[in-house]
């Protein structure tokens, strides 16, 4: 029996660091939810005493010994979670104040949206000459955008700028914003985006 539990031993810590237990592991980390045996078995292609074999050697791994991540089975399926060990540093973290720096790309990207609001992904990818979903769902995460519907043509989810956004920029609503002349932009640049704030106004009214 003992022979057994090493040779075992040795087999779940090859798997720890690669194979099925990482692909395990890889599933896991991008998942919101837990993940029950049988989509991990749908996904990896394993069953049985494989796929048991992997979950183990990964529970071992991402045991509270041995870091801050730990492997858990809750509600049914298997996800990861903080080591207990590790809570008053975690709880620091999510207590600091947002941070609210912004990359010119972000900079730009917000303020194409705060003039022509509501305004979806591919509006603003248009107008910038590059993808805008990296940019927006960056703005999104900071509490500075919010999801505005859908465009009645395309289905696309439109954004629109949030109180948090005027806080920061210290405004007292939209119509604070500076006029769009105040912007680097030609002529023609100028008059389109004023049609379009002007569509927008008139959406929301």
């Amino acid at each position: 029996m003992d022979e057994e539990n090493e040779k075992l031993g040795t087999r779940n810590s090859e798997l720890g660091t690669s194979g099925l237990a990482r692909d395990i592991e890889a599933v896991l980390f991008i998942s919101p939810e837990p993940v029950s045996l049988r989509t991990l078995s749908e996904v990896t292609g394993a069953e049985g005493r494989e796929l048991e074999e992997a979950i183990e050697a990964l529970r071992q791994k991402l045991s509270p010994e041995n870091g801050g991540i730990i492997f858990t089975e809750v509600a049914g399926g298997f996800t990861f979670r903080t080591s207990d060990s590790a809570r008053a540093a975690v709880e620091r973290f999510c207590a600091r104040p947002p941070d609210y720096s912004l990359s010119p790309a972000a900079m730009e990207t917000l303020a194409i949206i705060a003039y022509l609001q509501p305004v979806t992904r591919p509006e603003i990818a248009r107008i910038r000459g590059v993808g805008a979903d990296t940019v927006v769902n960056t703005l999104a995460d900071k509490g500075l955008l919010m999801e505005a519907g859908r465009s009645s043509e395309t289905g696309a989810i439109r954004y629109r700028t949030t109180p948090v956004f005027e806080k920061l920029f210290g405004l007292s609503g939209l119509e604070a914003l500076p006029p769009i002349e105040g912007f680097e932009a030609t002529p023609a640049d100028v008059e389109e985006l004023r049609e379009k704030l002007h569509q927008a106004a008139g959406r929301r009214q």
